[in-house]
């Protein structure tokens, strides 16, 4: 009895599922939002916004934080619940891989965060710290995706 409720129990996971999966769309949808923002205000100002660029830069963040999301999503119902059809770089073996996956995007997420306050440059010293901080970070998740073994 207590096996089926443990193998039933699997199932559990599929809340979290929906919930990356609705958050994936609400982020996609947000940066849907913030791309017509961005495209209006590049038509109202022609283009001469100076912080125009940061707001291109933002959209990218929003969309690789949707993209992360919907990894997780996948990868937990690929190992949960059942095979995907996906291209084979999305499929899952185990927590390692979508561990892997997911800091790939944190790092995109890191750097573009990084463009955005260099872009934005207000304190020198600041950014430098910036820079070092996410630097060590992405050192960091680098060394663990090299390093550590799947278990």
């Amino acid at each position: 009895m207590l096996k089926r409720v443990l193998e039933g129990s699997r199932y559990f996971v599929l809340l979290g599922v929906i919930s990356s999966l609705m958050a994936s769309l609400a982020t996609f949808a947000w940066g849907l939002w913030k791309t017509a923002m961005v495209i209006t205000n590049l038509a109202v100002t022609g283009g001469k916004d100076p912080l125009a660029v940061v707001r291109l830069i933002e959209l990218m963040d929003k969309f690789l934080i949707a993209v992360g999301l919907y990894i997780f999503a996948v990868g937990l119902y690929e190992l949960f619940v059942g095979k995907l059809d996906l291209p084979e770089w999305l499929i899952v073996h185990d927590l390692h891989d979508i561990k892997t996956r997911l800091s790939h995007v944190l790092l995109l997420v890191m750097a573009v965060t990084f463009l955005e306050h260099l872009v934005e440059w207000k304190d020198p010293l600041g950014t430098l710290y910036f820079a070092v901080s996410i630097t060590l970070v992405m050192g960091a998740l680098i060394a663990f995706n090299r390093f550590v073994e799947p278990t």
